[in-house]
């Protein structure tokens, strides 16, 4: 098996990179996520120039792979903008199941012109299901959409919303709904980046592609921004390392740096096992999907490791910092809060380890 990157992919790694490094020291991002929209609009352009926010649309436009390289300086960076849940989730749904007309839109979303959401989860929803208790209503040709949507990430900025809802017939559903004919209730979570609670009232809708079980097309949306939230995540904690084992070189106590304690050491050595872990399961749910393998259950293996290396090299981090690790004004503890608000998207670890189990019945027993 090749984990090499081909030039292009190297080429879009450092263009991603550059542009991000260019923009966001901690300072800047602090500013930006405390503006209006909490994240930088020219920023977003700059990454629909280098082709970062059509990744996946089209075969010849990238594919998983691409996302996971260019997802990982995302989080390197701790960048703000939506690029998963404003662009790249949604968008894919369209892409898969959408009629040509309604493919059309996705143009002005690779050119960062027209903001996506995927408004799935519901309040007490817990990791990734295509069951929904939103109800969609035909009349004639027409159709509404009725009930709330939370947490919808990136749902307050939305142009279009992509929203999953139970048909009359049964099976879950697929629409099109303008954003501004729901109710938003914006907010700000806790990592910093946005969503809202978004409430239908019999609001108008459009089905996606027909009006028919899409629970297969959920559920491999799902394994797809859950790749890439696991290639984020492994920036974020690349670069909490590097922070963590260049400040043990630097800070002094009884006259000598830290790097100079063993258990210190062990400790940052342990936080450079779980790195690894976390990338070589975030290479594997990444080529499985490359290879049109698109499985919840790799999904959830990854994602479980993500979860457990994110948390032990957040809370090692934040340790071996000492009292500044939790100020604000350092970054250790704004990778911190990014890695947490990971774990918990499409469930949690412990949702993760019901998924794995709930699939052992799939496995053949081995007898003696």
């Amino acid at each position: 098996m090749d984990f090499q990157l081909s030039e292009e992919q190297v080429l879009l790694r450092d263009t991603t990179r550059d542009v991000l490094s260019r923009t966001y020291t901690i300072e800047r991002r602090l500013e930006v996520i405390d503006s209006e929209t909490g994240w930088s609009r020219d920023v977003w352009n700059q990454l629909a120039e280098i082709g970062l926010l059509g990744l996946g649309f089209e075969a010849d436009a990238g594919g998983q792979i691409e996302v996971m390289v260019a997802m990982t300086e995302v989080g390197r960076r701790l960048a703000p903008e939506p690029v998963v849940h404003a662009a790249l989730g949604p968008g894919s749904l369209i892409a898969e199941v959408g009629t040509d007309e309604q493919k059309s839109v996705l143009d002005d979303v690779a050119a960062g012109q027209h903001l996506l959401a995927f408004a799935h989860f519901e309040p007490g929803s817990r990791g990734p299901s295509a069951a929904v208790t939103t109800t969609a209503t035909q009349q004639g040709d027409s159709w509404t959409i009725s009930g709330t949507k939370n947490p919808v990430l990136a749902g307050d900025a939305a142009d279009t919303l992509v929203v999953s809802a139970a048909l009359p017939d049964g099976g879950t559903g697929l629409f099109l709904v303008e954003a501004a004919a729901a109710r938003r209730q914006p907010y700000r979570t806790f990592d910093g980046l946005r969503g809202a609670q978004i409430d239908f009232d019999a609001v108008p809708a459009q089905p996606l592609g027909t009006a028919t079980d899409a629970s297969d097309a959920i559920s491999r949306a799902l394994v797809r921004i859950s790749s890439a939230l696991c290639a984020e995540a492994l920036g974020a904690m690349e670069e909490s390392v590097r922070l963590t084992t260049e400040y043990l070189t630097q800070r002094k106590q009884f006259g000598v740096t830290l790097s100079k304690f063993q258990t210190l050491t062990q400790r940052a050595a342990d936080m450079y096992v779980s790195l690894e872990l976390a990338r070589s399961m975030t290479f594997y749910a990444a080529m499985s999907i490359a290879d049109d393998n698109l499985d919840p259950v790799i999904a959830a293996r990854a994602k479980l490791q993500i979860g457990r290396s994110g948390r032990h090299i957040s809370q090692e981090s934040i340790q071996l910092h000492g009292g500044i690790g939790v100020t604000a004004e350092y970054p250790i503890s704004h990778y911190a809060a990014r890695l947490t608000a990971i774990e918990h998207t499409l469930g949690s670890s412990q949702d993760q380890l019901h998924t794995l189990v709930g699939a052992l019945g799939d496995y053949d027993v081995v007898t003696v």
